[in-house]
């Protein structure tokens, strides 16, 4: 093995314009590099052998090999705080290998083994590349999600993320497309949004948003809501004008505002729990809002009256989006979301797409129709009658069963003769848990300011 020994404190190599052929450089100009492939008959260094030229190795090609030889020996450098008991002189093959004076001089130790290597520069110091780790979530199911939701802490899809990821970081975002943009920049892990509840069925924004943006559906939690009317300390029903919440939440309440004689403006508001916010940093003693105890119990409120949904079983669906699928599986219950569009002309179409399923014994558990933002209407015309005019839908499905099983990619295969648009939403375990109204807490976001808030 090759050492070239620089004798400048600070050498640099610096690979400049070959000289024109004939042209001699001073003296003064050459660096001078000793050589280590001649030795002379004391031992030491060749002082003809002083300069490359008339060296052993003095061509280009040959200097080069000894720089790539000296960088790969760098990366198998393995016991660098060993040294060598004495010096080494030169082998029987009148080889000359590099000494522990010669190795301290240019700044490495020298290992006792019989390959000698050198670090030209310690790996230690090298700055090293991003771990997987570092780029995105561990791997553990729950641990240490960031995970979006729309609303304030003390929301209930901040209650859902709890459910459905223990112990995760709530990000609050101040709208849904923001919890799903949080995902898609890395800013978060999976985002927690609601598609339907028990009283006031789909949630169409999302739905939109759904076929809008590029994430998957990777799993499912069924939160059972439980509304409160809270205000201020002190404050008495019957000194209310007016009571705000989530339009969702002011449905799920009517019938039971009226029971209790509260005839007064209900407005709706961004979210339940930014309700009670408002009501708490304004001082609004007239003004009561709908939302969950925890919120009042974060927000310092007083619950005036507790359980006002106007059915007990009200309960909200949300599903939880990521960047990637999860693989199907068949040893659990799975449930499967699609949207399809169809552009035939004929009788039966629908009925048609849908009976794929039936033909399999595969049980639709929804289906849910919006407006074909590209094409709203498809005019038909008829040399009799005139025009048609027809709406275009985007449909939703839901139905029990995993993508991985037969049954399933047949139906899908059996709809794709009929539609013109086919995406697969994500397939992904059905929430198979007992409903209940305690969900392990999120840890709070270390921003107290939702995310797309100025």
């Amino acid at each position: 093995m090759a050492a070239i020994l620089f004798s400048t404190p600070n050498p640099t190599i610096q690979i400049g314009p070959r000289d024109k052929p004939g042209t001699r450089r001073p003296s003064f100009l050459l660096r001078p590099v000793r050589s280590i492939y001649l030795p002379d008959a004391s031992g030491g260094f060749n002082p003809s052998a002083y300069f490359f030229p008339g060296a052993v190795g003095s061509s280009r090609a040959d200097w080069q090999t000894s720089c790539a030889i000296l960088a790969s020996k760098a990366a198998d450098h393995e016991h660098p705080n060993k040294m060598p008991s004495s010096d080494a002189g030169p082998n029987a093959n009148g080889n000359h290998h590099l000494t522990s004076s010669d190795a301290t001089a240019n700044g490495q130790n020298s290992p006792t083994d019989a390959s000698t290597t050198l670090d030209l520069v310690p790996i230690a110091n090298l700055p090293q590349p991003p771990t997987i780790a570092e780029l995105s979530p561990p791997p553990m199911h729950g641990s240490q999600l960031r995970v979006a939701y729309s609303g304030v802490p003390g929301a209930y899809s901040e209650a859902a993320a709890g459910k459905a990821y223990p112990n995760c970081e709530a990000i609050p975002c101040d709208q849904f497309e923001v919890a799903f943009r949080a995902v898609e920049l890395w800013i978060a892990d999976r985002a927690v949004v609601p598609v339907e509840d028990s009283l006031g069925g789909s949630v169409h924004r999302n739905y939109d948003l759904l076929l809008r943006h590029g994430l998957h559906i990777v799993g499912e939690v069924q939160l059972p809501v439980h509304h409160c009317l809270l205000a201020l300390p002190g404050v008495r029903k019957e000194s209310l004008t007016r009571v705000i919440s989530h339009a969702q939440a002011l449905a799920h309440c009517e019938r039971t505002l009226t029971g209790m004689g509260l005839n007064v403006a209900r407005e709706a508001f961004n979210d339940t729990a930014g309700a009670a916010e408002y009501v708490a940093a304004n001082g609004l003693h007239d003004t009561a809002a709908i939302a969950s105890a925890r919120a009042a119990e974060l927000y310092g409120l007083q619950i005036l009256a507790d359980g006002i949904q106007d059915d007990t079983t009200n309960v909200t669906r949300f599903v939880m989006l990521a960047r990637e699928p999860i693989i199907p599986r068949t040893d659990r219950p799975f449930k499967t979301s699609i949207v399809f569009a169809h552009d035939r002309q004929g009788t039966s179409v629908l009925f048609k797409e849908l009976s794929a399923f039936a033909f399999r014994d595969i049980n639709l558990t929804k289906i849910e129709s919006r407006p074909h933002h590209h094409r709203p209407i498809r005019l038909v015309d008829d040399a009799k009658v005139g025009t048609a005019k027809h709406f275009e839908y985007m449909f939703y499905v839901d139905f029990d069963a995993s993508i991985a099983e037969l049954r399933a990619q047949n139906a899908l295969a059996g709809i794709q003769e009929f539609t013109s648009f086919l995406r697969i939403l994500g397939s992904y375990p059905m929430d198979m848990t007992p409903w209940t109204t305690n969900s392990p807490p999120c840890s709070s976001s270390s921003s107290p300011t939702p995310l797309g808030r100025d």
